[in-house]
Order: structure tokens, then sequence, then C-alpha cells
């Protein structure tokens, strides 16, 4: 599974790949997980707000940090 963050480093930015990577850990996931900061490869995805949640390609959420739940389900 391919996770990405994309963001170029603000704090909820920051927030929300953290909260994806103990999300991962906790439920003993096995995912590459990455951050993207650079502009051209986000607006690549249609992504104009961030933070942006991409899952194996596709984009889950952008321009908030989604809850745990909703996380849990798109990484499982």
């Amino acid at each position: 599974m391919k996770i990405e963050i994309l963001g170029v480093g603000c704090a909820k930015c920051h927030k929300l790949e953290e909260l994806v990577r103990d999300i991962a850990k906790k439920e003993g996931i096995s995912a590459d997980i990455s951050k993207v900061e650079d502009f051209k490869k986000i607006m690549a995805y249609g992504v104009m707000t961030t933070p942006a949640l991409v899952v194996n390609g596709e984009v889950k959420a952008a321009g908030k940090i989604p809850s745990e739940d909703q996380i849990k389900n798109w990484i499982k």
C-alpha cells in the first residue's frame, strides 16, 4: 500500500503525517508512507488545498485532517 501526505510543510500537514504513521503502526499496517512537498506533484493530483491524503493513487481527503476512523477505513 502506498500512502502519500501532500503538503508544503504547514502544521496541519505535519499533523496529518504523524496521525497516519501512528494509525498504521497501531493497526499493524505495512505501508509505504511518504510526504510529498513538490507543488507540481501535488497539483498533478488536482489538489488545491492541503493537507491532502492519497491512498494508492486516490485522493481521499483534501484541505482538512480526516478523523482517525476515516483514516483507518481508508488504509485497511
